[in-house]
């Protein structure tokens, strides 16, 4: 019996659209992700059959999502250098991410859990592939189970299929995007509907960033993922956008909506995190002083700061883990401040 292509354990599938050149694919599992191995003899059939596939539905498009098989793919086609036409196809868990069991460690993860319950503007940051929307649409999921409410998630392509009820008070509206003079129309729109959660894929214009802006100014809690290679690039990178199309002003606006940055990197054994909050209702918070003087460089201070404080605030008794992990919901109670930086 041929192997069927969803038998095969990749993350990405490299697959030549215009010839016979051999497929190669990288593994998901751990200690072998960051090899590029040559598919096996008995996937050849089914991965030609997908490559067929891919040629047909991505005529006149060079990035979509496909489903084959019951299989979820977020597709990319490209002409190299040589004039070959190549496809990459990186697997989409069917699977929805629970913000628990993705390797987080628990004082980590039960801070951003009770952010939930904040308005404001949640980042994602990292480099390409090491799982930023995956992060945030396990956040998504836990504050429309926890806090319910509307929810509306606007991407290009929609890859985690959210759509639906959620828990017995939340509702989530996906909505996709085909270019980028869509994202900030699509945002304005969506604060129409009423959301308290907003989850964009990936701000790509200043007017989306603008509209983010907005948007986590006005009683939304909304999450967004970044490219950066640090979190203060991440942050970096916005302002940036967000100034083109709001002038110097913009500085303002996000040091008032800033809510969290998380920066992850995946490693062999799990994310590795660098974590950055500001305290609510708190207009004075040195993080949001930082980024109003343009002193965003500053900030990695801050962030060894927070890890420590996070990492040595005592669990309430009963909870049955060490008494260095963070518990969710623990952080509803203020922490204690941190003290000035010289600068």
């Amino acid at each position: 019996m041929p192997s069927k292509i969803n038998d095969l354990p990749f993350i990405d599938l490299y697959v030549r659209l215009d010839g016979t050149e051999p497929p190669m694919y990288r593994a998901r599992e751990r200690g072998n992700s960051a090899y590029n191995q040559l598919v096996p003899t008995e996937f050849i059939p089914a991965v030609e059959q997908f490559g067929v596939m891919i040629k047909a539905e991505m005529q006149d498009v060079s990035d979509t999502t496909l489903t084959y098989e019951g299989m979820r793919c977020r597709v990319s086609k490209q002409v190299m250098a040589d004039g070959t036409l190549w496809a990459c196809a990186r697997q989409i868990n069917s699977e929805l991410p629970d913000i628990n069991k993705l390797g987080f460690a628990p004082h980590i993860c039960g801070h951003l859990t009770s952010l939930g319950q904040r308005e404001g503007l949640i980042l994602v940051s990292g480099s390409a592939g090491h799982g930023k929307t995956t992060t945030a649409a396990g956040l998504l999921i836990n504050y429309m189970n926890t806090y319910g409410g509307t929810a509306i998630t606007i991407e290009d392509p929609v890859e985690y299929i959210l759509k639906g009820r959620h828990g017995e008070f939340a509702q989530c509206f996906q909505v996709e995007v085909k270019g980028d003079d869509e994202w900030a129309l699509t945002l304005k729109r969506a604060l129409r509907w009423g959301p308290r959660y907003i989850f964009v894929g990936e701000i790509r214009t200043p007017q989306a960033a603008e509209q983010l802006l907005h948007a986590a100014t006005t009683g939304h809690t909304v999450i967004t993922t970044l490219h950066g290679g640090m979190p203060e690039e991440a942050l970096t990178g916005l302002l940036f956008m967000a100034e083109q199309a709001m002038g110097t002003g913009a500085a303002d606006i996000l040091a008032g909506c800033l809510t969290a940055l998380l920066h992850q990197t995946m490693k062999e054994d799990g994310p590795f995190v660098r974590y950055l909050f500001t305290e609510e209702n708190a207009p004075g918070d040195p993080i949001r002083s930082l980024i109003r003087e343009n002193k965003i460089g500053m900030m990695s201070t801050y962030i060894d700061r927070i890890a420590a404080r996070l990492a040595n605030q005592p669990l309430p008794l009963g909870q049955g883990m060490p008494h260095t992990q963070h518990p969710v919901g623990e952080a509803r109670t203020p922490l204690p401040p941190l003290p000035p930086i010289r600068r």
